[in-house]
């Protein structure tokens, strides 16, 4: 699954990349990619995002599986403590997901409005 906590996502439009049945992009492991880019940590990315160690570990191996080159690089800890950072694959695939995405908020703000226009009021969340 590639969900991330609502504070992180746009509410009214989010988007995810179907590459293969297995391979997919969206806003949980961009988010995840943001996390390790500005922790230096794997683990502490994912307890941003409220994830298990296991499954933010598990969502890197399958992106560093989905590209031709892995986007995440670590170190296993110890006396000088393990890290983690985006490799350039990283830093480029990220940048483009959120390119891809922000062009796409751009380019359906007006039928978005529109279609947000016709809701009835309801809860902010349900």
């Amino acid at each position: 699954m590639d969900d991330a906590p609502m504070a992180n996502l746009h509410p009214e439009f989010f988007i995810r990349l179907y590459f293969s049945e297995s391979g997919m992009m969206g806003p949980g492991k961009a988010s995840l990619l943001e996390g390790i880019e500005r922790t230096g940590s794997i683990s502490a990315a994912g307890r941003e995002l409220g994830m298990s160690y296991k499954r933010a570990w598990m969502l890197v191996e399958a992106m560093n599986a989905m590209f031709r080159e892995p986007l995440v690089s670590s170190t296993r800890g110890g006396p000088g403590g393990g890290g983690a950072a985006l490799t350039e694959a990283g830093e480029q695939v990220l940048a483009l997901f959120r390119q891809i995405e922000a062009t796409a908020v751009a380019a359906n703000a007006a039928p978005l409005a529109e279609l947000k226009g016709l809701l009835t009021d309801m809860p902010e969340r349900k």
